[in-house]
């Protein structure tokens, strides 16, 4: 939405107490915006520290996720919750790096304690959560290309061992392969630097669904 000169202008002219009230109000309509505008003008705390708090807080909820697992459809929903935590603290801090080694975190995490049940499930009910696990690995690894690359070995340790949890795995293996992410990219940590393309093609062929 765009606003025209006449209408900014308007604004400019409120009493300062009035403009005040606006914005009170409008953030009480979008808490994201107000968590935002609160770092960015009052919180103390760096983004180095909002990400190692938000770290602690993933791998505690996805012990508790473990410790109380039930299906892999449910594993799923914690994982979402999860994600939609990252992208809150991304939109707050501007944490580029953080979206990266945060994801990587849930992805680690959430193979390294339930990689034995996702691969003794069903293939078919597993499916969702697999394919989501796929798909976000997709994601860090058009992540980690869009960073310089100086940033990049900053995460091998994590993609390798995302590979290896992945290769260790027969059901992520099968969805892997008929998804065309080579775990070697993983394993070997050689991201394409076409990955963008490669997921936008596969995208377009109807897979990673």
């Amino acid at each position: 939405m765009t606003f025209d000169p006449e209408f900014k202008r308007a604004l400019e002219l409120l009493p300062s107490k009035e403009k005040d009230k606006l914005i009170l109000r409008l953030l009480k309509k979008d808490m994201k915006l107000a968590s935002k505008l609160r770092f960015e003008l009052v919180d103390t705390d760096s983004v180095q520290d909002k990400r190692e708090q938000l770290k602690s807080e993933i791998i505690k909820d996805i012990k508790h996720a473990s410790d109380t697992y039930y299906s892999p459809g449910y594993l799923l929903m914690d994982a979402r919750t999860i994600s939609g935590k990252i992208n809150e603290h991304v939109y707050i801090a501007k944490d580029k790096v953080g979206e990266i080694s945060l994801n990587c975190t849930l992805l680690r995490q959430l193979m390294e304690l339930n990689n034995g049940r996702i691969a003794a499930e069903r293939y078919g009910k597993a499916y969702t959560l697999i394919i989501y696990i796929v798909a976000r690995i997709f994601k860090i690894l058009m992540l980690i290309q869009k960073q310089h690359e100086d940033l990049h070995l900053e995460f091998r340790d994590d993609i390798e061992s995302i590979g290896n949890l992945v290769g260790n795995n027969s059901s992520l293996m099968k969805a892997a392969i008929h998804n065309g992410l080579d775990v070697n990219w993983l394993i070997r940590f050689d991201i394409p630097v076409n990955i963008a393309d490669i997921y936008k093609n596969l995208r377009e062929r109807g897979l990673l669904k």
